[in-house]
């Protein structure tokens, strides 16, 4: 589907799943308004660049202050520190919980004010993850993160809908970015998780940016509230 004349916000754009979807969206005739913390992932996007650390909630708000309204929000942004539950520290916690889901919650916030005030519509897709499904080692709080973003993006439907803005997520599987290395690089934690996919691959994030595209487009019109595993079969073995 074309996105001629359609505006969309996409937080952690510099990067993986992020980049890809802006980079793809523009393609098809999007006007793009990327977030990332850091300028120079920006720089050869096509695409509005505001920079900004989306674990400050203050930041989180005025960065979508600055994007203004749009017809799509892509909460993309997102980060991992590999800790279990018994090696669970404050800090690593804090660092998952206020990039995957506190920064998600605002953005989404920000994105429907303004939407509402300009008569509804729209969407939002939360990028969650199989984790939220699965139990992955070393991945407590991260899995705790995404759980909780598509327990929230049911609650954005609910709410959202009567003003016609759709919410939905997203869940890949191991996704083939700088985030997935530090995790599944290792053949002993790599090789059984890729066996267990019957398409016999992890996704690349161009996988995942078509089927936001997919979700985003108006022949998605009444799906929301819904989470769309992306996982090559992984959650149906």
């Amino acid at each position: 589907m074309p996105f001629t004349d359609r505006s969309v916000i996409i937080t952690g754009a510099g990067k993986g799943i992020g980049r890809a979807t802006a980079i793809l969206l523009a393609e098809r005739g999007a006007r793009v308004t990327a977030i990332s913390r850091t300028q120079s992932d920006l720089d050869s996007l096509d695409a509005r660049a505001i920079v900004a650390d989306l674990s400050d909630p203050a930041a989180a708000r005025d960065a979508m202050a600055q994007a203004g309204t749009c017809d799509f929000l892509v909460n993309c942004a997102g980060t991992n520190v590999l800790e279990g539950l018994l090696d669970l520290t404050d800090a690593g916690y804090d660092t998952v919980m206020d990039i995957n889901l506190r920064s998600a919650l605002i953005c989404a916030q920000e994105f429907a004010r303004a939407r509402i005030a300009v008569g509804g519509g729209g969407a939002i897709v939360n990028v969650t993850s199989i984790a939220g499904h699965r139990g992955f080692p070393d991945h407590v709080a991260y899995a705790a993160s995404k759980a909780g973003l598509e327990g929230a993006t049911r609650v954005m439907a609910r709410e959202l809908g009567p003003h016609g803005i759709r919410a939905v997520a997203i869940a890949p599987t191991v996704t083939l970015t700088e985030l997935a290395a530090a995790a599944w690089s290792a053949p002993a934690k790599r090789d059984p998780m890729m066996a267990r996919h019957p398409m016999g691959r992890f996704a690349e994030a161009e996988d995942v940016a078509r089927a936001i595209a997919l979700l985003l487009s108006d022949d998605a019109g009444l799906i929301t509230g819904a989470v769309l595993p992306l996982d090559g079969g992984f959650l149906a073995v």
